[in-house]
């Protein structure tokens, strides 16, 4: 048996970091009036740091009277010393601290290679001070834009596609970094009318393009074409299939001067003969551990009964997925029927076990608790619908092997089964508890090559409804 005493460790190591009268390094911390010094012992720095085991080598080290003399300007005191005290007890308080003491903690972490407590105090903020990062989001992505595997870079970007009226709308949108933009414009979940982001980018271009007057009047030609030179990697990425007749006349083809020539090309084709241009509508947000938002577009095709590869325009409906049930552990019938209840057009995505392959259903009637104005026969649990459909994609991205079984008979779409959680077509595709069943009935398409049973390892449900 294997005893531990963290807390007496704790303890006694802060002592040693408060008392520290046996220390052999010296950090002169922050710059101009906001400096401090701290002492320390480099076998602990050593010990704990990869980064000050480098930065103590024979190659970087500095002594003066046996002492280790190290200096690090870019960091204040304030930060500096949780890092110290996080060195030596492993400890980190963050209660009464600033949104912007904590951002700034991240950036020295990040540096200093302290991983588990670059992770954690990510996850403080985004948890205990989410409505600092959403005032001060350009500041924060500013940031930590550049840093890899970001769950904050990634926890603004999803929150700015999911409102984007906030950034758009601040005055510190024009001097929004060039990647930051881009990585915004190249996202399917980015929740704006296009025309809007087409203004915002003009905006930002302008704001951009030295000695150019934002009275567009006064422009020549060099004055397009320098604009042409800032937004080059920008106007590419916008979605024109989004944007009406009307306001393509009246706010985009202003600036046609900017606008490559084959871009503009496809853009008439589209107006004039209805050829789709090549980046689809956005599709909007699915909140999923499952699929890739790419897959979005698939399923709203099929929800509108249209082939699945086809181009979203403006005149088609955007649908908004809302999850109202997840489960990665138990589950069961009565938690799902608890959640997934009524008549409400609603969808299921199943990841099965020991496999990449993705089922599901849509139900434009629901799952379960389904209005008996749709039932069709007063002693079996049958109900109608033209709309229902059951799917399979190969994996959570797969765009070419997916498969759509559409209902076959109407009167008998679902069936709301005490002794099943969901039943499309009374057995051809239902789950009972932590299973799933497939039979090839006649009932819907067939989309199963023989009758299967899965071991559900993931489940999502969502309520569909039009934005």
């Amino acid at each position: 048996m294997t005893l531990t005493f963290h807390s007496n460790l704790s303890r006694d190591l802060s002592l040693l970091l408060n008392v520290a009268d046996d220390y052999d390094v010296i950090i002169q911390v922050g710059e101009n009036q906001n400096t401090k010094e701290f002492h320390a012992h480099s076998i602990i720095l050593r010990a704990r740091s990869s980064y000050f085991k480098n930065a103590f080598s024979n190659n970087w080290i500095i002594k003066k009277d046996n002492m280790i003399m190290f200096n690090k300007p870019n960091v204040t005191p304030n930060i500096f010393e949780m890092i110290l005290r996080y060195i030596y007890t492993g400890e980190v308080d963050l209660t009464e601290q600033s949104g912007e003491n904590i951002l700034d903690l991240i950036v020295v972490s990040d540096e200093l290679l302290f991983e588990e407590l670059y992770e954690h105090v990510q996850d403080y903020l985004i948890k205990k001070q989410s409505n600092w990062i959403y005032e001060n989001i350009t500041l924060v992505l500013h940031t930590v834009f550049k840093f890899e595997n970001c769950k904050l870079k990634a926890y603004c970007l999803e929150s700015i596609c999911e409102d984007p009226q906030p950034l758009i709308s601040s005055g510190t949108f024009p001097s929004l970094d060039k990647d930051i933009l881009l990585s915004l414009l190249k996202r399917d979940d980015l929740e704006i009318k296009e025309i809007i982001l087409w203004d915002c980018l003009i905006k930002w271009g302008i704001e951009q393009t030295p000695d150019l007057g934002s009275n567009k009047e006064e422009w020549n030609e060099e004055n397009y074409e320098e604009l042409k030179k800032t937004l080059n990697q920008f106007i590419p990425l916008i979605r024109f299939v989004g944007i009406s007749r009307t306001d393509f006349f009246d706010k985009v083809n202003p600036y046609k001067a900017i606008i490559p020539s084959h871009i503009y090309e496809e853009i008439e084709k589209f107006y004039n003969e209805n050829i789709l241009p090549t980046l689809p509508l956005r599709t909007g947000k699915i909140k999923s551990n499952i699929i890739k938002p790419k897959l979005v577009n698939i399923i709203s095709n099929w929800i509108d009964k249209r082939d699945a590869m086809s181009t979203r325009t403006e005149n088609d409906p955007l649908y908004k997925f809302e999850l109202i049930y997840h489960s990665n552990r138990v589950i069961d019938n009565k938690t799902f029927k608890e959640k997934c209840k009524g008549t409400i057009k609603s969808l299921v995505l199943i990841k099965v076990r020991n496999s990449d392959q993705i089922f599901g259903g849509y139900s434009s009637i629901g799952f379960c608790s389904i209005d008996d104005n749709l039932r069709t026969n007063e002693l079996l649990p049958f109900y109608q619908s033209s709309d229902n459909f059951i799917f399979s994609f190969e994996n959570n991205e797969d765009t070419q092997n997916m498969k759509i079984g559409r209902v076959l008979r109407y009167s008998d779409a679902m069936a709301d089964y005490n002794r099943t959680a969901f039943n499309f077509g009374w057995g051809v595709f239902y789950m009972e508890d932590n299973k799933i069943f497939m039979n090839n009935h006649n009932t819907y398409e067939t989309i199963f090559d023989k009758s299967t049973t899965y071991i559900i390892d993931e489940i999502e449900t969502f309520i569909v409804t039009n934005q």
